[in-house]
């Protein structure tokens, strides 16, 4: 599969920062105009049950005055459900939640929580909202992604991150062959691939380059970047090089 590889920007963390001193700014609102401009494909936002970054009315505004998709990332929960049934997000994102984690910390089981996730992708379907679940790359979660009828899997990198950073060549090729194994096997049944999760300059070509990866969602580092060269560079930054890797 070729074609260009979309960029999702998730602004979760300008929140963060924001709700850190408890003023109005930076706005997410605005972030995510600046991502748009610099070649966002998308906009990422996870409003989670403790509302410790993202706000309701983050969720509203985004909604209706970004000009490209929102992608709603969110527990599995009838609160969440219905905040997304409200507001209608061109796309939902079902994933993992712990109150206690600073980050989500893999992907949901979808093997083992199918008769509690089967009625929600099919309510958010019926809405129209795109539904992808975050999951592991994991043949047997792949084959429960789609005998649920989820359209997109987000395959979560965070593992192959984790062994880029610890400098363990062993444990990243491994985590890379999981995921383009797993990104081939969901091809080929029929579902769209995504990846993300603790994605950064450093280590995005490997996966930016399996064909049938068509969307890369990244926020924490893009907002880190932004604090040494603007949030508009950073996004660019990282936009040529997923280029550079689909290329090659």
């Amino acid at each position: 599969m070729t074609g260009k590889l979309r960029l999702g920007v998730n602004i979760d963390h300008v929140a963060t920062v924001r709700n850190a001193r408890g003023s109005p700014y930076p706005d997410p609102l605005r972030a995510a105009l600046i991502a748009a401009q610099a070649g966002a494909d998308s906009i990422t936002a996870h409003l989670r049950e403790d509302r410790r970054h993202i706000a309701d009315a983050d969720i509203e505004q985004l909604s209706t005055k970004i000009g490209i998709p929102l992608n709603f990332e969110m527990a599995a929960t009838e609160e969440m459900l219905a905040i997304a049934l409200r507001t209608k997000p061109h796309a939902v994102c079902l994933v993992p939640e712990k109150r206690e984690e600073r980050t989500t910390e893999g992907g949901i089981d979808a093997a083992g929580q199918h008769n509690h996730l089967a009625p929600m992708i099919r309510r958010l379907s019926d809405a129209g909202i795109r539904v992808s679940l975050f999951i592991d790359p994991d043949a047997r979660q792949i084959e429960a992604a789609s005998s649920l009828r989820s359209p997109v899997v987000e395959l979560c990198t965070g593992a192959y991150c984790e062994a880029v950073i610890a400098g363990d060549a062993d444990a990243v090729a491994q985590h890379l062959e999981a995921a383009r194994q797993s990104a081939a096997a969901a091809g080929r049944l029929g579902l769209e691939v995504h990846a993300g999760h603790g994605l950064t300059y450093d280590n995005v070509g490997p996966i930016a380059a399996i064909p049938q990866v068509r969307e890369l969602n990244i926020g924490h580092f893009l907002v880190g970047e932004a604090i040494f060269v603007g949030l508009e560079q950073s996004i660019r930054q990282m936009r040529a090089l997923m280029d550079e890797a689909r290329a090659g």
